[in-house]
């Protein structure tokens, strides 16, 4: 094992590859790098997904708490890159801290060691971040801490890792599917409840309450303006498709569907998203959720798509995983979050 230096910081147990170089990010020539490693990672890890040189460059203007220049380690053999890691830090709505990291690595690179010093660079560089929050006085020394990531169903390998290295699985998420062959039974709106189009002067409003519903699941993190921007700007927005509940003036829940229509192509089907299903505490138990997300497939099957999916906490405890269990909807895949404590010395 040797021990190499980015930015002066020394990343030891690196493995003495022929042509191994670590470097940090150089900015839109890495989009390209980016996307490169992601489309080379989706198939051996069982992750579906379409992501276009303008859907990399979209997501890295519009990062949260993450400088890229400083929270990114590129790994290149013969200089091609192979890999790269992520970090960025959140507080949620429970006061915890926490230091999320992410890190893609090409099949043909895996057990050899990268992903191990991989995981201990982005580890190190969040707790250089929580240390200097502590010192600026921006985060309470008594804040809890915790690294957190996460490893779909098909990264076994990942999994396997986090274990080793003391991550603990917190929760775990369902990908779920609904064939819309099958009837669709819309239930009737609960009394004083009408859905009406997404106008552009409501959206801020129906983000903002979606938001306002999502601050009672587990470790929410508030949105930012940032976050908003990026809803509005990204490529699958499309209010045309959205369910959303008023009563008077007040938006009572929604489900802001959308189609992706690069994966639709890529992938030889046609599936519509029932994502963001939300219902404000004082319209829950009412019947509304189901009501929005049943007009929701039955538009979708009227538009000639053959399926729906969704992603749900399993162990949400509003009941989402039975509400969506009940209209049809079954478990496709899993995922493990994953996280460990934050010891700064």
């Amino acid at each position: 094992m040797v021990e190499m230096m980015i930015d002066e910081i020394i990343l030891s147990e690196v493995p003495a590859i022929p042509g191994l170089t670590l470097r940090g990010f150089r900015g839109e020539p890495d989009y390209a790098n980016i996307l490169a490693v992601i489309d080379g990672s989706k198939d051996a890890d069982q992750i579906e997904r379409s992501d276009t040189l303008e859907d990399v460059a979209w997501y890295y203007t519009h990062l949260n708490n993450c400088d890229p220049f400083r929270d990114m380690l590129f790994v290149e053999v013969e200089d091609k890159v192979v890999g790269y890691t992520r970090v960025e830090w959140f507080v949620n709505g429970d006061g915890e801290w926490l230091g999320f990291n992410l890190a893609f690595l090409l099949p043909e690179w895996r057990r050899k060691g990268l992903g191990r010093a991989m995981l201990r660079f982005n580890e190190r560089r969040l707790c250089e971040i929580a240390a200097g929050q502590i010192d600026d006085g921006t985060l309470d020394l008594d804040t809890p801490r915790s690294f957190e990531t996460y490893a779909d169903e098909g990264e076994a390998g990942k999994a396997a890792l986090f274990l080793a290295e003391g991550y603990d699985a917190v929760r775990y998420g369902f990908s779920m599917l609904r064939p819309l062959s099958e009837p669709v039974e819309v239930t009737p709106l609960p009394a004083g409840i009408e859905v009406r189009p997404a106008q552009p002067e409501h959206y801020r409003t129906i983000w903002e309450a979606a938001e306002e519903a999502f601050r009672d699941h587990w470790s929410a993190v508030p949105g930012t303006d940032t976050d908003y921007e990026r809803f509005l700007s990204d490529s699958t927005f499309d209010p045309g498709l959205w369910k959303v509940g008023w009563e008077g003036d007040q938006v009572a829940g929604s489900v802001l569907n959308f189609v992706n229509a690069e994966e639709n192509e890529e992938y030889e089907r046609q599936r519509g998203y029932t994502e963001g299903i939300s219902v404000r505490r004082p319209w829950r138990k009412r019947g509304l959720a189901t009501a929005l997300l049943t007009r929701s497939l039955k538009m979708f099957q009227e538009m000639g798509m053959t399926e729906a999916a969704l992603d749900v906490d399993s162990q949400n405890l509003s009941g989402a995983l039975r509400l969506y269990e009940r209209v049809g909807f079954r478990k496709m895949k899993q995922s493990t979050t994953y996280r460990k404590a934050v010891h700064l010395s």
